[in-house]
């Protein structure tokens, strides 16, 4: 799987592991896992970071909800395989909740899950492989607590093209008209794994251009994140699998 770092703008801002964190503010982490071992490990790890508190942890997707309304993470990073309640219907269960969403991370053992798509689409902002190194696991929390998305474009490609792009899929090509034609444009190049820096280059725009039509994008459509972007825009046709 290829490293975190290689997803949108998370590039610049996760290179290494001394990636500063989002803001002065502590970022609240919960942990979901029915494996002790995972919960105990990533949590003292976490707990460990200057900038990071871990204000609690649950074994099943069902407690989910009650742990958000009693601590109020930022960031929970879910097992996407549990027993009894899984983390995609958990996920789904969180984002029913009225008010602000914690960011979600999903946490799995392969990088091709079927239930990953799923997840993004349920609200998730990307993955974590469970066997990421340290580096690679404080990062994730510091980038999706600041508001990027977490997933690999390749793996972004690889999911749509099995899970969205199918002949049954409908293509829903009405969200494209709220957009202007360049923001048509940034979505596209988003959508196929360009940081806004090689979107800027190929349209021959600023940065902060790009950066000012990503957040009109997200404003417009409802969306939380580039991961969102990217199934906004194989879901209505924009891009398609392969191209």
């Amino acid at each position: 799987m290829p490293g975190i770092g290689e997803s949108g703008d998370v590039n610049d801002r996760a290179a290494s592991a001394g990636v500063p964190p989002p803001s002065s503010t502590t970022i609240r982490v919960a942990i979901v896992d029915d494996q002790a071992m995972v919960r105990q490990g990533f949590g003292a790890l976490l707990d460990a970071q200057t900038d990071m508190q871990v204000v609690g942890s649950a074994e099943d997707g069902s407690a989910v909800v009650d742990l958000v309304r009693r601590t109020a993470p930022d960031v929970i990073l879910m097992d996407i395989r549990m027993p009894g309640l899984n983390g995609l219907d958990a996920t789904r269960s969180v984002f029913s909740m009225p008010g602000d969403h914690p960011r979600i991370v999903m946490l799995t053992t392969f990088d091709a899950d079927e239930y990953v798509f799923s997840a993004l689409r349920a609200g998730a902002s990307g993955f974590l492989l469970k066997d990421a190194t340290a580096e690679d696991l404080i990062t994730a929390v510091r980038v999706v607590a600041g508001g990027d998305s977490l997933l690999a474009p390749s793996v972004t490609r690889r999911l749509i093209a099995e899970y969205v792009a199918g002949p049954s899929v409908a293509k829903d090509t009405a969200v494209l008209g709220q957009l202007t034609d360049r923001e048509i444009d940034v979505m596209r190049l988003v959508a196929k794994g360009h940081a806004n820096a090689e979107v800027a280059q190929q349209l021959f725009l600023a940065e902060q251009t790009v950066k000012t039509h990503v957040s009109r994008i997200l404003s417009k459509l409802g969306l939380r994140d580039r991961t969102q972007i990217v199934v906004a825009a194989y879901e209505s046709g924009l891009v398609v699998a392969g191209s």
